[in-house]
């Protein structure tokens, strides 16, 4: 049958349930969000003489919910507007209102009488054939099935939302054994295709695969580290961005997500594990066991294996817990002389071989609690999942990791690492050894242009399914690289279109990029169709190279700073007037020149999670890659459609002038860095693809080479006097910097066309050379050189 998901209800309002609601929203679903009626009243309620029976007091705990998950950080809505698509109401008064509804999720406290009790009313009003699920993290899915109708049976699965549900792919889907094979096929494809996420099949086994695997591998630290007499410091270094894992480590992570919650997990994988062969490792130490008794659980307690508190000076300190007096102290410094050879090595399947390797007490850290979840994740299959490729895709989208267990073995290499686990007591299954006696040297392989996983099953490498609808750059990497240099890559994605990916550390846009886009141009014009620029890295690009704009401007280098910036310019002026369609593909930070290059494309698809904007402000600059022109020229449109209050002028303006980044794709359209046309992907997995498509469709639509403009209506001398009166007034009240006001007149003369005694028409060179003699000239000035040095040095600001 055809499904289409108008409206969710959300049975359940708390931190998962709201933002599970508010994730339908930004996707434009209807949500209906219901909780419990409150049993008594609030002081301030009975104040206002209210009862019980009064609507606002019967969804008090719905409203107050939804409302402190809108104003939460990391916000779960794209657009606060969004909020409008979700209706609240209370089982009590508004359960039979789920009839309207094409999928009911459940969302309540995590136990399963009360789950069974919520299904047992649901049954009442739901409607039949209607999707019926659950987000548990672990109650096992077929419990909560007791005296339901067959029609609720097979519509039932479980579906488990990692939290915070916009950010964290991961959402796996729990059929039980009665689970219509059409329900649980839709919710994979649904959530991939319209939810973004990595939508993994789990069995229904204990803590399914994310959790299972992820509490292991923390439980395993916590073992080695004490064999191995380490602290929180060092385990958070040696477990962190070094080997491809988030910031937060292993310690923070815990401090984030509650220690009460990471022990209600591994209490409840050693209660149901009988038939697993680590289950004592789910035993806690008694350390965890002394924080727990102190309620010292993470950030909800104020105190976990971090305590942030004031020195003596009144500045904050971040203290870290010593696990065998239990009393906290400074964070100590990790030195490990492994950790000195990693620092060069950028790319991470090297950098993982080469600690792999290492001798020292870190190298051996890691060595251990690699070989043990290696072991652990092959005596998982097929008993959590019967393919591996299911268990990475889990541990990269749940909990953050670049590479999953069996691509990073992969990297380690496959037949030396097992003899080197059998020497430290970890024995794989004995699949891997049938693997390796069959030829088979990896979990993973590229072939004609697929990513393939080593399937138990039939004893050979398959298609990792779904795959072929996206654009994999690592897979067509080994192939169809037709141009590259230190900083970018030119790949031929097939069907006439090229690729440009950048590589430079955070794609940071230097003369080797500059030199590949113009590259990647001139090869789609001889002998392709168009152009997309797009990478698979954390993020697209973080801007220009600040390091060698300071060090030419400290020089006083001013000619190279100028041709610097002039081909910059240029370049972003020939994607926009190339002969072929280019396409940006910005996701994560987008930053000034990342941003710039995407306001010159002819396309931008962009990720969901795209932060761009524009922020050479903070560093004491105005863009000048052509950002300020660009932007000027969008507000042009603004005057022809009668603003004369010059107010699009003003909001670009205070954009620039703030340093305004974007919190999502959907807020970029609002800042004016997308317009019509532009397009999100949900699921970053697609996102190329869909470039990809969009540049072969405005090809064959008889793409044509634009004109440059020559008629930017600019404000001169009227527009100018305004934002000078109002910086020299922000100045004077003391909210901006004489500096910040400097910057300000700069950019205002660059919008505004300069000393121009009435309004006027000018071309795009015209505005280009203001922007570049107004960054040039900032470049000069002490107070910039200071900033640029502050974020050079520390990664922050320095406001002068």
């Amino acid at each position: 049958m055809k499904r289409i998901i108008k409206k969710v209800a959300v049975l359940g309002s708390g931190i998962m349930g709201s933002r599970i609601a508010c994730h339908f929203a930004n996707i434009g679903v209807q949500v209906l969000l219901l909780d419990m009626v409150p049993r008594e009243l609030l002081p301030e309620e009975e104040a206002k003489g209210l009862t019980l029976e009064n609507k606002q007091v019967r969804n008090r705990i719905v409203n107050t919910a939804l409302q402190t998950a809108i104003a939460s950080n990391p916000a779960p809505l794209y657009k606060k507007t969004e909020a409008r698509l979700i209706q609240t109401g209370n089982f009590d008064d508004d359960l039979p209102r789920i009839a309207e509804c094409d999928w009911t999720i459940e969302v309540v406290v995590e136990n399963l009488k009360i789950k069974q009790s919520v299904f047992e009313r649901v049954e009442q009003f739901r409607k039949p054939g209607t999707l019926i699920t659950s987000n548990t993290s672990g109650i096992p899915i077929h419990l909560m099935l007791d005296g339901r109708s067959e029609d609720f049976r097979t519509h039932f699965c479980g579906t488990h939302f990692f939290n915070p549900p916009r950010y964290l792919k991961l959402l796996e889907i729990i059929p039980t054994e009665e689970t219509d094979q059409e329900v649980t096929n839709f919710l994979l494809n649904y959530g991939d295709l319209y939810l973004g996420k990595t939508t993994v099949l789990a069995k229904d086994t204990p803590a399914f695969i994310a959790n299972r695997v992820g509490i292991y591998g923390i439980m395993q630290v916590l073992h080695v580290m004490e064999k191995l007499g380490l602290n929180v410091d060092e385990v958070d270094r040696l477990t962190g961005p070094v080997v491809g894992r988030p910031k937060s480590a292993t310690f923070r992570t815990s401090d984030v997500v509650g220690l009460d919650t990471l022990a209600k997990v591994a209490q409840g994988l050693y209660q149901t594990g009988e038939a697993d062969e680590k289950r004592d490792l789910f035993q806690l130490p008694a350390y965890i066991q002394q924080m727990l008794e102190k309620n010292w659980l993470g950030d909800k307690t104020r105190q976990g294996f971090y305590k942030k508190t004031k020195n003596p000076d009144g500045a904050t300190e971040i203290l870290t817990l010593d696990l065998k007096t239990m009393e906290y102290g400074p964070k100590q410094k990790v030195r490990f002389q492994s950790m000195e050879m990693l620092k060069p090595i950028e790319d991470l399947r090297k950098r993982l071989k080469a600690f792999s390797q290492a001798q020292d007490k870190a190298g051996e850290f890691f060595r251990e609690t690699s070989y043990g979840l290696f072991q652990y994740v092959t005596n998982r299959i097929p008993e959590i999942s019967d393919e591996l490729y299911r268990i990475d895709d889990a541990m990269r989208a749940g909990f953050g990791w670049e590479l999953g267990p069996f691509e990073t073995w992969d990297a380690f290499g496959v037949r030396e690492t097992v003899t080197a686990m059998e020497a430290a007591g970890y024995k794989p299954a004995q699949w891997v050894y049938e693997m390796l006696e069959a030829g088979h040297e990896t979990f993973y392989r590229s072939q004609n242009n697929q990513r393939q996983y080593y399937d138990l099953l039939t004893k050979d490498y398959r298609q990792i399914p779904g795959t072929e609808n996206f654009v994999l750059l690592d897979v067509l990497r080994g192939t169809n690289v037709v141009w590259k240099n230190a900083g970018c890559s030119i790949i031929d994605l097939g069907d006439g279109i090229l690729n440009v990916e950048f590589h430079s550390k955070m794609n940071a846009m230097g003369s080797e990029i500059i030199q590949g886009l113009n590259k990647g141009i001139d090869l789609a014009e001889q002998s392709f169709r168009g152009v997309v620029v797009g990478n698979e890295a954390a993020n697209f690009s973080a801007g220009a190279n600040l390091g060698l704009v300071f060090m030419y401007a400290l020089d006083q280098e001013y000619d190279e700073l100028n041709l610097m910036i002039k081909q910059f310019q240029n370049t972003m002026m020939r994607m926009r007037y190339s002969a072929v369609p280019v396409v940006a593909a910005p996701h994560g930070l987008t930053l000034g020149g990342g941003c710039e290059l995407c306001l010159h494309a002819d396309r931008v698809q962009a990720a969901a999670e795209t932060y761009i904007g524009l922020v050479e402000f903070g560093v004491g600059l105005i863009p000048g890659g052509g950002g300020t022109k660009e932007m000027t020229l969008r507000t042009s449109a603004a005057y022809e459609e009668g603003d004369t209050e010059y107010n699009a002028l003003r909001n670009v303006f205070m954009t620039i002038g703030t340093a305004k980044v974007s919190t999502s794709a959907a807020e970029a359209y609002d800042l004016g860095f997308m317009r019509h046309g532009d397009g999100i992907t949900l699921n970053t997995n697609r996102q190329l693809a869909e470039a990809k498509a969009e540049a072969i469709l405005l090809a064959e639509a008889g793409y044509t080479r634009p004109t440059p403009k020559t008629n930017i209506k600019v404000q001169g001398r009227g527009g100018l006097g305004m934002f000078i009166t109002g910086a020299h007034a922000m100045h004077a009240a003391g909210f901006i910097s004489e500096h910040d006001r400097k910057i300000s007149e700069k950019l205002a003369y660059v919008m505004c066309g300069g000393d121009l005694s009435m309004p006027s028409e000018v071309s795009e060179q015209y505005l280009l050379d203001l922007e570049r003699e107004a960054f040039l000239s900032l470049c000069g000035e002490r107070k910039t050189l200071e900033r640029i040095k502050s974020i050079l040095t520390t990664g922050k600001p320095l406001r002068n």
